[in-house]
């Protein structure tokens, strides 16, 4: 399956943060984020395994008392139930693959509404 690119579908989901589906199948799921500079994502946990690219920007990665920082090019892998927030230093945009499927994703259940990144 291909899934052509468009400027549409990003909803926020905290505040300063965007997130976009990309494509899923059964067993994974790939979504593109985007943050403003200074947004953060609390500290949280969840059963899926992440894998992540950053493509632009830079993040703070943090988790009770561990830091890093990630820059363009780097990546990363979380194991399902792994405590861990960002803190985006700059304009970030990473692409994320969950395993499973984030159906809270899907069905935008997690998500509050908010305007694309784009201005859309």
């Amino acid at each position: 399956m291909i899934t052509k690119a468009d400027a549409e579908g990003y909803r926020e989901v905290i505040d300063g943060v965007w997130l976009k589906n990309l494509v899923h199948g059964e067993k994974t799921h790939m979504t593109e984020v985007r943050f403003r500079k200074g947004a953060v994502v609390p500290e949280h946990r969840h059963p899926h395994e992440q894998t992540g690219y950053l493509i632009s920007g830079s993040l703070r990665f943090f988790n009770g008392t561990e830091e890093k920082v990630a820059l363009p090019g780097d990546s990363w892998n979380l194991k399902g139930g792994f405590p861990h927030g960002a803190e985006a230093l700059e304009e970030t945009v990473v692409i994320e693959v969950f395993s499973p499927v984030r159906d809270d994703y899907l069905s935008g259940q997690e998500q509050t509404p908010g305007q694309s990144p784009n201005g859309r």
